[in-house]
């Protein structure tokens, strides 16, 4: 997995809050068991026709997001069931960040699993954000190391992550990676036993 230490990207506004799992990555698309490919799915049904034309009443489909690796969503973001494909479809489609006043608590595992860093700030500072996004083409840089969120206006605020976490993402570890880390205690144990 990638290591996160600081992201700087174009920030996509989704003004929207309770969205869950289904809409992110909808059922008919977890049949696939590696992680890649799933970003083009990513919001289908709202991103889609029924005909799997691209619509153009979504923001996702505008031009001046298409290179937006930074999501900023409303309130309780990856509610639902526990798909893990969802936050392969938001690493896919180029979200390194996820920026939110809450999310569900197994999403926000799940992102930390994928190499993605999710922020919660405070309800207001998603908002100015929002309607910054909205207005304008908007770029925010994301330091893990120290907890901030930050643009090139003066404008800032800081996160709270737990220690395991944080280190995960700044190493690049996924849970496998982080029980390698004891591979010398692991092998000690082992040779105790024999």
């Amino acid at each position: 997995m990638e290591a996160f230490v600081r992201h700087s990207g174009l920030v996509y506004p989704l003004n929207r809050a309770n969205i869950d799992t289904d809409q992110i990555i909808p059922k008919q698309f977890l049949k696939r068991i590696e992680r890649k490919g799933f970003g083009k799915f990513l919001f289908y049904n709202w991103r889609y026709d029924d005909d799997g034309n691209l619509r153009d009443d979504f923001s996702l489909n505008y031009p001046e997001y298409q290179d937006a690796s930074v999501l900023v969503a409303g309130e309780n973001f990856g509610c639902g069931s526990s798909r893990e494909h969802a936050p392969w479809a938001i690493q896919d489609y180029g979200f390194r960040v996820v920026i939110a006043p809450s999310f569900a608590d197994i999403f926000y595992s799940n992102c930390f699993k994928n190499g993605i860093l999710p922020v919660q700030l405070k309800g207001e500072e998603v908002s100015q954000i929002m309607d910054r996004a909205e207005g304008g083409e908007c770029y925010l840089s994301i330091d893990l190391v120290d907890q901030i969120v930050f643009d090139g206006t003066g404008w800032s605020a800081t996160f709270e992550i737990d220690e395991y976490h944080k280190n995960m993402l700044l190493n690049g570890w996924d849970e496998i990676s982080v029980t390698l880390t004891y591979d010398d205690a692991i092998s000690a144990f082992e040779n105790q036993q024999s």
